[in-house]
């Protein structure tokens, strides 16, 4: 068991100094001044405590990271980068396994405690990267919680065979159903929906769907995909990912589609992308929308970009939001922390008593300057457990 654990002096979101007292994994109390002689004393030296940090997006399987740096080769249509990728993954052994572990390890060095990972299922790969991430999630299980989504990312109807895989995916243990542009990947929208809602239907689980497709064959598809959320009441366990749509200049259609989403209690991810229309994050939070944020490829085949830090995602957020004030940038910090979390389900979120405690500490007067700066992580408790410490990390990678 673990033992009793005392952060001294420590700001709960930058709030008043306070301590907090953690026993079995748990926020047991918080307040000035308290004394636990069993416990092991951590002096928080006046550091902003934030709630775990949350990777609600990303490619465990499929990270380059630590491979050396491998010059960028895909061409810019997604089924360029497709085709390109599954060449590359023979060529380059992306072994899943061992790759999804140092990705791991690299999020926890920033303070990433909770990670949702879309893992290809494909007639390539068959199940290759499913069991790779499962074997990856048992051995840091007690540094990183990690939930997979079976995600056809070559394409669903167009590969004979991946809608059976998906469904053995789902029976290894995959934690949700993904899918992919239903309209132009597979052309057939009322297909592809029928298979990915139909898993989700049989094994009671979540559906979170990449949608990149643009303007009004994005709104059909996300019409559908609310449909499909409406008809079988699973308001509150569908994600859409991505979303550009969202970020069209046709007013009027975005905010039909916002309505759509509040209705039904369906999530938003964004990676806050740099080259494609984004999903206006005010706008979505002012509908009470849930949003959630991702690193999404991290040095993979796709992107050479990526390090694994939230921080870092918020503040691409914020940049490609506009958010100026703190109280804006805050809601870039909320995508990846609370919004994650609920999105993931992740039970007892947050930092009062009766909390898991997944604490990061970092040396920041407000979360604005958490956000823009991105100090290194002081501190990094996983369930009351220091797994790092000024960066280093208490688990190691392959």
């Amino acid at each position: 068991m673990t033992q009793p654990l005392l952060l001294r002096n420590i700001r709960p979101m930058g709030g008043e100094a306070t301590d907090l007292l953690i026993r079995g994994g748990v926020i047991a109390e918080a307040g000035r001044g308290l004394d636990a002689p069993d416990a092991v004393v951590e002096e928080g030296g006046g550091a902003l405590a934030l709630p775990g940090l949350v990777e609600a997006h990303t490619h465990l399987d499929k990270t380059l990271w630590g491979m050396g740096w491998r010059p960028h080769q895909a061409g810019p249509a997604l089924m360029d980068k497709i085709e390109t990728e599954r060449r590359l993954k023979k060529e380059w052994n992306i072994d899943p396994a061992r790759q999804s572990a140092r990705q791991v390890v690299q999020s926890l060095r920033h303070g990433t405690t909770h990670i949702r990972s879309h893992v290809d299922v494909d007639d390539a790969v068959g199940l290759a990267g499913m069991e790779g991430v499962l074997a990856t999630r048992q051995a840091y299980a007690g540094s990183m919680d990690i939930q997979t989504i079976a995600f056809p990312q070559s394409g669903l109807l167009i590969r004979p065979g991946v809608a059976a895989l998906l469904e053995d995916a789902m029976r290894m243990g995959a934690d949700g159903v993904g899918g992919l542009d239903p309209c132009l990947i597979d052309r057939d929208p009322k297909g592809h929906l029928d298979v990915v809602f139909g898993l989700a239907e049989k094994f009671g689980k979540p559906v979170d769907i990449h949608l990149h497709e643009p303007g009004q064959v994005g709104a059909f598809s996300m019409e559908l995909i609310a449909e499909r959320t409406r008809v079988l009441g699973m308001q509150g366990k569908v994600t859409i990912s991505h979303a550009f749509c969202l970020g069209d200049p046709d007013l009027a259609m975005v905010d039909g589609l916002l309505d759509l989403l509040a209705a039904n209690n369906i999530a938003v991810m964004t990676t806050g992308p740099a080259s494609r229309p984004a999903p206006p994050v005010a706008k979505l939070r002012a509908r009470g929308i849930t949003v959630c944020a991702g690193s999404d490829g991290i040095r993979d085949t796709w992107n050479p970009y990526g390090n694994g830090d939230m921080l870092q995602r918020a503040m691409l957020i914020g940049l490609r939001n506009n958010f100026r004030r703190d109280d804006e940038v805050e809601m870039a910090l909320d995508a990846c922390t609370w919004g994650g979390a609920a999105v993931m389900g992740a039970r007892g979120y947050g930092l009062a008593p009766g909390c898991i405690a997944d604490i990061v500490l970092v040396s920041a007067e407000s979360l604005a300057e958490a956000v823009v700066s991105q100090p290194p992580r002081a501190l990094v408790v996983k369930r009351g457990k220091v797994v790092v410490r000024d960066g280093e990390v208490s688990v190691r990678a392959p």
